[in-house]
């Protein structure tokens, strides 16, 4: 008995998730997944082959596949006065495919964001654009040329070090020109996309909702700012789900709620134990009424630490509530004493 419309819709959409994942043994998979042949599933490939959707290369067990995507590119110079809800209508929508309401509105709302970034901060002169998408997704690059976001944050803020310019991103509301910004494009921009990345100098940034980390090359130091955005076709969010998220009451329309990932804080191998770095987490906590602290990926917390960041904190501001999430035991306890401190 051949497979349902639906089983088949499932296994189509099965076949080229593992293929954008670039799994192994896709066709095992496949045909173990849904109790078929692997005759079967071959036959599957090909109509999705013959349908243009996926291509192939090789034969026999060397044969690969992938995703049939289509790119556009997008040159741009910056020119007082520009605007980038214009270049999005006028410019950027004629190239972008078909897409469900809610995800074009995030690609609406990525993209003005992002470019509105690099005419106000990023001090270059042009800016590149690619669009790219497949049956699953749909991805936005921005490449300016300018002094680079990290290096920009640095300056202002004056930081020793340019890592902790990801940081104040991450908390969100941070803005080198608040006459002019409310500080909430990136943290947002990252939020409803499914993946959203910034690569600049020598530190990369991914961060999305469930997750912010960094990683520092050696080997590349970029100029400019490279930003990464993608969404997939079948995402549900809308942006005013996401804004939700982050109000910290009902009757609240305000991005008063915020969710900082501990671990940006630390460098390869250093434990967070002193009240400076509890200092440096705690800076415009005071601009948000509920702060969650992410701890995933940390291991401990010295009980100074955790005492200026609860007990001190919370004397100086006791109107916002602090929460913490995924902790292990051993921070769980150091948290547990510093708020009773």
């Amino acid at each position: 008995m051949g497979l349902t419309k639906e089983k088949r819709n499932s296994l189509k959409l099965y076949l080229l998730r593992l293929i954008d994942e670039k799994s192994s043994s896709i066709v095992s998979k496949a045909a173990k997944q849904f109790s078929i042949s692997r005759q079967a599933v071959y036959r599957h490939l090909k109509q999705l082959i013959a349908s243009n959707i996926i291509t192939s290369k090789g034969t026999g067990k060397t044969k690969a596949y992938q995703l049939k995507t289509s790119e556009q590119r997008l040159d741009l110079n910056i020119f007082p006065k520009m605007e980038e809800s214009i270049i999005w209508t006028q410019e950027v929508l004629p190239l972008m495919p078909e897409l469900n309401k809610n995800v074009m509105d995030i690609c609406s709302y990525g993209f003005t964001e992002m470019l509105n970034n690099v005419i106000d901060h990023s001090e270059s002169k042009n800016v590149q654009v690619f669009i790219r998408d497949n049956m699953l997704k749909v991805e936005i690059w921005v490449f300016d040329y300018g002094i680079g976001i990290f290096k920009k944050i640095q300056k202002y803020l004056n930081l020793s070090d340019p890592k902790h310019a990801i940081l104040e991103l991450a908390k969100g509301k941070f803005t080198t020109d608040p006459e002019k910004h409310t500080g909430e494009g990136i943290f947002f921009t990252s939020r409803i996309f499914d993946k959203f990345e910034i690569m600049s100098g020598k530190l990369y940034f991914s961060g999305h909702k469930n997750s912010d980390w960094l990683l520092e090359s050696e080997k590349r130091d970029s100029s400019g700012t490279f930003i990464f955005m993608e969404a997939h076709k079948d995402s549900k969010l809308t942006i005013k789900s996401v804004f939700d998220e982050y109000t910290s009451t009902e009757d609240d329309y305000g991005f008063s709620k915020t969710i900082i990932p501990v671990k940006l804080l630390q460098y390869e191998g250093e434990e967070l134990l002193s009240r400076s770095q509890a200092k440096r987490l705690i800076v415009r906590f005071d601009r948000f009424k509920e702060v969650i602290l992410d701890f995933d990926g940390v291991k401990i917390i010295g009980r100074a630490f955790a005492d200026e960041l609860f007990r001190v904190f919370h004397r100086q501001y006791p109107e916002i509530h602090l929460r913490c999430i995924r902790m292990n035991k051993d921070v769980e306890g150091t948290v547990k004493h510093g708020f009773s401190g």
